[in-house]
């Protein structure tokens, strides 16, 4: 089987090179898994690639996503927020990140990581497909369902099953990369190495 990346990625370089370097690749660090968690929702309705493409401009404008300091943001800082060109400029998904930032550290005041939460879905593993094309990837699924529910439980937003299974898929919790993808292997080896398999 010749191989080639997953179609998907193909329209520019920065999106080739997501995909070869991050899309699919185990996450288990907190800070990472909540940046993934505020983009995930700022793009709904939206293609990943316009969100790629105002990642820095998140980077810098979240405090490099820094959950303590997202979590004091006021409503003037969010006004603030709204102004800039260089994100999306949605006031319920600007907001959701503050929302989702206060939620993250009450699940640290009870003792449980963000990582603990999420993985958890997964049984602390990676689950890997082996779809053999775009078509045959969900665009949900029933782990996904039951974290997007227990989420909002939390009191996260911007949460929906769609959305966490973007997020699971984007962080490694589902290899999705197809068959003749050379980064699906790449996927699997590190799951192996790091004991999530």
């Amino acid at each position: 089987m010749e191989e080639k990346r997953c179609g998907w990625c193909l329209s520019t370089p920065l999106y080739q090179q997501y995909h070869d370097e991050e899309w699919g690749r185990p996450v288990t660090d907190d800070k990472t898994l909540f940046e993934f968690l505020l983009l995930e929702g700022a793009q709904a309705g939206l293609s990943w690639i316009t969100v790629l493409n105002k990642r820095e401009n998140y980077r810098r404008l979240f405090d490099d996503f820094d959950v303590g300091k997202i979590a004091r943001y006021t409503p003037k800082k969010v006004e603030k927020l709204l102004l800039d060109p260089g994100i999306i400029r949605n006031r319920l998904k600007v907001e959701s990140a503050v929302k989702n930032a206060r939620a993250t550290l009450a699940l640290r005041e009870k003792g449980q990581s963000l990582s603990e939460f999420l993985w958890q879905f997964t049984d602390g593993r990676v689950i890997v497909n082996r779809p053999a094309s775009l078509k045959q990837v969900p665009a949900s699924t029933v782990e996904s369902d039951a974290m997007s529910k227990a989420l909002k439980k939390a009191g996260f937003s911007f949460v929906g099953s769609t959305i966490m299974y973007a997020h699971m898929q984007a962080t490694g919790m589902v290899n999705d990369h197809l068959q003749s993808c050379p980064a699906h292997q790449r996927c699997v080896n590190e799951a192996e190495g790091a004991g999530l398999l």
